[in-house]
């Protein structure tokens, strides 16, 4: 037996000391190690189940720890599950939005870190009919995306921050031509090429506001790896359903992270209904549904739907190029008044806690788990305090100032320097209070609690 075998045979020893510190059972490795080195060499196999098992006696035999922990199984609802990762999800989510519509799936993407995995697992997927499309850059990207949705493909593109800048211009197109899409922001350090491989919350801003002139559009975000299936298939519902881009954020630690998933069921999914105009006789391109206000979806080529594209500004119902003082004032205010309707779509806002109280600790993203687990705990010492994670960005729930009202102090962590915070304090006039932290690296529950306990120890004094 070489010596580096026995070094690795030593591992199995500490291996079975920890199963029996955490009160585990033994099944897994011993079917690990059967199933690896059995057919192979039965010695080496026969060796490592010996010491693994030694390992875990001589925990139980010498009690070498005062401390032994259990880690209880969680409480999951039933159904079958497996292990997901942010992108994987991602991709999922935009591969189950295309059967359910219908539309074939086209991503236009420019491999960025650490969006990359989106277009590497859809890539895999064409037996579901999509298209995936590496192109030069990022602009190409998001362009040829454009045109897949004007030709009557559910169309995304995936990117990072320095990726989204860069998509800008062609976001403003989209929302001028009024197409949907989906635009998946896997955010990471930055400014500039920044921190590649590290998380960071700080593109909110450059997703609400950053382009030229008005252009609104819906922004989401997922506050788990294995939301992110379920917010990219919101976010394509949305862009159908209302014919606008969508821009959903994740991040680059919700993209490499992992969590048991539950499979859902196709028809548990949210329908996506997709109706392309076919009438000459009534088509208007820029005509407005009456709850939605989403103009017409023509496929080019439609005999008697021809009409005109492009990003010059477009008269209302006809879609001519106009120069038009009113109507271009109208035409912002009609792409604003859509974006808005989109609020009627989201559902009631969850409240974790008291419905009113002390403190509300308003979070969105990745921060999730962290502010949960600090909340959770400090209600626990009897604190008044709830959380809310916001997944809808842009517009904001319809029910969310409501909420605000009923709470004396609000609390709002990011991994940014104050993003979200803007927001709620120039559209509800709160007095919030902000917890930054630019690390790279995901909030700590600890620290969350720290500063509830400083905002509630001042609130009380």
């Amino acid at each position: 037996m070489s010596t580096r075998t026995v070094d690795k045979t030593k591992n199995f020893f500490a291996l079975g000391l920890m199963y029996w510190m955490y009160n585990r059972p033994l099944d897994q490795s011993i079917r690990f190690i059967q199933e690896k080195f059995g057919t192979k060499d039965p010695q080496i196999a026969e060796a490592n189940l010996r010491v693994l098992k030694a390992g875990y006696n001589y925990g139980d035999t010498t009690e070498i720890f005062t401390t032994r922990y259990e880690v209880k199984p969680a409480k999951l609802p039933p159904g079958r599950y497996r292990s997901i990762m942010g992108n994987v999800a991602t991709a999922l989510g935009l591969v189950a939005a295309s059967q359910k519509s219908g539309l074939p799936l086209f991503l236009g993407s420019y491999p960025i870190t650490p969006a990359s995995d989106i277009l590497h697992e859809l890539s895999r997927l064409k037996e579901f009919g999509v298209k995936t499309f590496q192109a030069e850059d990022e602009i190409a990207a998001i362009c040829a995306a454009i045109g897949a949705s004007y030709a009557g493909s559910l169309a995304a593109t995936s990117t990072s921050g320095p990726g989204l800048a860069l998509k800008t211009e062609a976001i403003g197109l989209a929302i001028m031509l009024e197409l949907p899409l989906v635009i998946l922001d896997v955010q990471r350090g930055g400014p500039s090429t920044g921190l590649p491989t590290k998380t960071e919350q700080a593109d909110l801003l450059q997703a609400v506001h950053g382009r030229n002139g008005e252009a609104p559009l819906c922004v989401i975000a997922p506050a788990t790896p294995a939301e992110c299936f379920q917010m990219a298939y919101e976010a394509a519902r949305l862009a159908v359903k209302y014919m606008t881009p969508v821009i959903c954020l994740t991040d680059g630690y919700l993209a490499n992270g992992s969590e048991p998933w539950r499979i859902p069921r196709a028809d548990d999914l949210p329908d996506i209904p997709v109706k392309f105009a076919t009438d000459p006789a009534t088509f208007q391109p820029y005509a407005r549904d009456e709850q939605t206000l989403a103009r017409p979806w023509a496929i080019p080529g439609t005999p008697g739907l021809e009409h005109r594209i492009g990003g010059l500004e477009k008269e209302h119902l006809t879609g001519n190029i106009s120069y038009d003082s009113e109507n271009h004032d109208f035409m912002i205010r009609m792409r604003q008044a859509k974006i808005d309707r989109i609020a009627q779509d989201i559902p009631p806002t969850v409240v974790e806690g008291e419905s009113k109280g002390d403190l509300l600790v308003v979070a969105w993203g990745s921060t999730y788990g962290s502010v949960k687990s600090a909340v959770t705990s400090a209600r626990v010492r009897g604190l008044s305090v709830s959380h809310l994670h916001l997944r809808h960005l842009n517009p904001f729930p319809a029910d969310l100032g409501g909420i605000l009202k009923r709470f004396k102090h609000f609390l709002v962590p990011e991994i940014n320097n104050g993003q979200l915070i803007q927001l709620l304090r120039s559209k509800y006039l709160i007095d919030a209070r902000g917890f930054n932290r630019i690390k790279g690296l995901p909030l700590r529950s600890e620290e969350v609690e720290a500063e509830i306990d400083q905002i509630l120890g001042g609130a009380n004094a």
